[in-house]
């Protein structure tokens, strides 16, 4: 998760290798402790007794961060998240290596009494140019919500409070790309991003209204574990429950949420961008999306 509010959920960073073929799904024990280490700024983060709740802080010190112990290859992760109040313009609740691949959600900072854009974008063998933005429909600094991705071998699905915000499917048979090899970490972080996140780069950091705190708690990650074996990962079972044919689209419930999502709040989609891409839209914009 990225705080330009740059909040990226899951990212495909590295690829780890092991001479074990056996991998298995997970749910997480809920215990930040126990399966994130910080990878920014320890200063900066703070994390409950029990573990179950934590908060990531930008000063002008520093950002901060933590990621994931484990990499995985599909699966589904929620997290409850409580974003920065007031006017966050310019933080950001990420990766530089090549054909990465990455599934973002991106909480762009906002001017205060304006709504939280949420930034959603895919990366398929290090590339992107794949940006939707929606603004939230509820403020999301007053309380905790939860921000869910489920990855199968059919579809990316980006939810907030379960309702299906972006779709992303598998048209690998057509030429489109879709994460399916890589395995990913789970990475969060609260970064300075005010060069491009709110208004474009406009709205810059007020440090005066800092320091900015993003709130995290109730995190489950349920999903394959990299061991070094994409095959199993891949397979349809029981224990790999996400790959089973009743999530492999979405349920009519999810499709008339869905739509009702893009028709009053959707406010950028790279498929409508014609004069960005020149006329010539990726393949997936005319592929269907259930």
């Amino acid at each position: 998760m990225t705080i330009c509010h740059r909040t990226v959920i899951f990212i495909g960073i590295l690829t780890l290798i092991s001479t074990q073929i056996t991998s298995g799904s997970v749910v997480s024990t809920g215990d930040f402790n126990k399966d994130f280490f910080v990878t920014w700024s320890p200063s900066h983060v703070n994390t409950s007794a029990d573990g179950k709740t934590r908060s990531l802080k930008l000063d002008q010190e520093s950002g901060s961060g933590f990621a994931s112990n484990q990499m995985f290859l599909f699966g589904q992760i929620d997290m409850q998240i409580k974003l920065v109040p007031g006017r966050s313009a310019g933080t950001v609740l990420t990766s530089d290596q090549p054909n990465r691949d990455e599934i973002d959600f991106e909480f762009l900072g906002n001017v205060e009494g304006k709504p939280y854009i949420v930034q959603t974008n895919i990366f398929a063998d290090g590339l992107d140019n794949r940006e939707e933005r929606i603004n939230l429909w509820f403020d999301p600094t007053k309380d905790f919500h939860t921000y869910s991705i489920l990855w199968n071998l059919h579809q990316i699905v980006f939810m907030v409070d379960w309702v299906p915000i972006r779709v992303y499917r598998n048209h690998a048979d057509n030429g489109v790309g879709y994460p399916r090899w890589q395995p990913m970490s789970i990475k969060t972080s609260l970064w300075n991003g005010d060069s491009w996140a709110t208004g474009g780069g406009r709205d810059k950091i007020d440090w005066s209204k800092g320091p900015f705190i993003s709130s995290f708690r109730y995190h489950k990650i349920d999903a394959c574990i990299w061991k070094g074996n994409a095959r199993f990962c891949r397979a349809e079972s029981p224990t790999n429950w996400w790959h089973q044919k009743r999530y492999s689209t979405l349920t009519n419930t999810q499709r008339r949420l869905f739509k009702w999502v893009r028709k009053y709040h959707m406010i950028y989609d790279y498929c409508q961008d014609k004069q960005r891409f020149q006329g010539n839209l990726p393949k997936e914009c005319s592929l269907p999306k259930y």
